[in-house]
């Protein structure tokens, strides 16, 4: 073990062979772990594809699943992920997850609004009252 490094001579050795033959560059790290499977391009394809919406890319719903983003990006650059890995790669983009609204497609917004200046107030103005014991 090197003293005071936490190495050993060897990987010492390496460094100083390193740093003759190309200089400071010589130790500096790259780039840690595995090359990235997709380009910006590609990434950028996919980010454009998800903006679009899930119809736009064949989906029957509005609605964006990790098992369909990762089938879509296996559709447009052959490579494929684990659904439960797609959420890493939408992180490294700044995507949040985001739940959809449930409303129903009968909504009536007027007749809400109507519902809440008019009956609202009634039904909470008869709460006041005692009721019989």
């Amino acid at each position: 073990m090197a003293i005071g490094l936490g190495t050993t001579r060897k990987t010492v050795s390496l460094w100083r062979r390193d740093w003759r033959e190309r200089g400071t560059d010589g130790l500096t790290i790259g780039t840690p772990g595995r090359k990235a499977r997709l380009t910006e391009e590609q990434w950028q394809e996919i980010a454009q594809a998800l903006l679009e919406g899930p119809r736009a890319q064949g989906y029957e719903t509005e609605l964006w699943s990790l098992g369909r983003i990762a089938d879509l990006i296996h559709r447009k650059t052959g490579v494929s992920y684990h659904p439960c890995h797609v959420w890493k790669l939408l992180k490294r983009l700044n995507w949040s997850w985001q739940k959809p609204e449930r409303r129903a497609k009968e909504r009536d917004e007027e007749e809400i609004a109507r519902w809440k200046a008019e009956e609202w107030p009634r039904i909470k103005r008869g709460s006041k009252r005692k009721l019989p014991r």
